[in-house]
């Protein structure tokens, strides 16, 4: 009994350490996708690499690459410019939520509000979700639209959902 005891001891402890060395932060999720390279720029840029590994937990609704490629030409640019730093800053903050949503969550709230759900972003403004064609959609306080293409990729300190625009104009005036 002693044997299978050690045995089982020894097998949860290796199991729990492929857990500690497979646990991810936001930052480490996105910095592993090839899909997120602007985004993690953009977050080292803007200084918020620590905030992000931080204990959390956040939600964040990461654009692609392709999603940072449909602003104006010379968007990108600029905002990872340092004296843009406040503006880059407030950008990405918009696109971070206090807690961690997962889509059942993000669902079940735009059914309980008759079709919408509105998040207040770190940032401090509204971005609200509704389903269009069987897809979540989030709209930012300027009207601009974003789709969720994937949804609850889960990091130690909270949760990543893809999408594919990027909520900006409230915040340029460069």
């Amino acid at each position: 009994m002693k044997k299978i005891f050690k045995s089982a001891v020894a097998i949860m402890g290796f199991v729990l350490l492929q857990n500690v060395a497979n646990a991810q932060t936001i930052v480490d999720v996105a910095v592993g996708s090839k899909d997120h390279s602007t985004l993690v720029a953009a977050v080292k840029a803007a200084g918020l690499v620590e905030t992000l590994q931080g204990k959390g937990p956040f939600t964040v609704f990461a654009p692609v690459n392709s999603a940072f490629a449909k602003l104006p030409a010379g968007t990108v640019e600029s905002l990872l410019k340092p004296e843009n730093k406040a503006t880059l800053t407030a950008v990405l903050t918009y696109h971070v939520v206090a807690g961690n949503l997962l889509a059942a969550d993000v669902l079940k709230a735009i059914e309980a509000g008759g079709g919408k759900a509105t998040v207040t972003t770190v940032q401090g403004a509204a971005l609200t979700a509704a389903v269009s064609n069987g897809k979540v959609v989030l709209t930012d306080a300027a009207g601009n639209q974003a789709t969720v293409v994937a949804t609850d990729l889960k990091a130690t300190n909270g949760v990543i959902h893809v999408i594919d625009a990027v909520s900006w104009s409230s915040f340029l005036s460069l």
